[in-house]
C-alpha cells in the first residue's frame, strides 16, 4: 500500500481529489485515524474529485451525509458514535456496504470489528482502506490502498 505524507490540509485533500478522480461506483472507503488526523479533509478533496461542489463537513451528530451533483453520489459517514455491532447495523450501515455512488466511512475500524457483517460484508473487491497518522503538527502520513491514481 502507498505512503503519502501530506504537509498540510491542502495536501491531504490534494490525495483525496486524485483518488476521487478515479474511484469506482460501489466502492467503500474505511478511514481509521484518530481525531484531528485529517479524515474529514480528505474526505474534502475526494468529493471535490468526483466533482461535487457543496460544502462537505463531517456527520458526526447525522450519521450520514449524502452529497450529489457530481461524477457519482457520495455517501459519507462518522461511525465514531457507534460503539457495538448492534448499534451500527440498528443504524442501518448495512445499506451503505453497497452504495449507489461511493461510501467513505470515517471510525472505520469500529465496522471491522463488527464480524462478518462488517466489512466483511461489502463486495469482494470493493473494500479500500485510508489510515491517516499524525506525525506532528502539520505532518500527516497517509496510507492507502491504490486506486491507480
Amino acid at each position: 500500500m502507498p505512503t503519502f505524507i501530506s504537509h498540510s490540509p491542502a495536501d491531504t485533500e490534494a490525495l483525496g481529489e486524485r483518488l476521487g478522480r478515479v474511484i469506482a461506483h460501489g466502492q467503500v472507503l474505511g478511514l481509521s485515524g484518530e481525531l484531528g488526523a485529517g479524515k474529514t479533509q480528505f474526505v474534502r478533496g475526494l468529493a471535490r474529485g468526483l466533482g461535487v461542489t457543496s460544502r462537505v463537513h463531517s456527520p458526526t451528530f447525522t450519521l450520514v451525509n449524502e452529497y450529489g451533483g457530481g461524477r457519482l453520489k457520495l455517501f459519507h459517514l462518522d461511525l465514531y458514535r457507534l460503539e457495538t455491532p448492534g448499534q451500527l447495523f440498528s443504524a442501518g450501515i448495512d445499506e451503505f456496504l453497497s452504495p449507489d455512488g461511493v461510501a467513505v466511512l470515517e471510525w472505520a475500524e469500529r465496522l471491522q470489528t463488527a464480524g462478518e457483517k462488517g466489512a466483511e460484508g461489502v463486495a469482494q473487491g470493493r473494500w479500500a482502506e485510508v489510515k491517516l497518522e499524525i506525525l506532528s503538527e502539520t505532518e500527516r502520513s497517509i496510507i492507502y490502498d491504490d486506486f491507480g491514481a
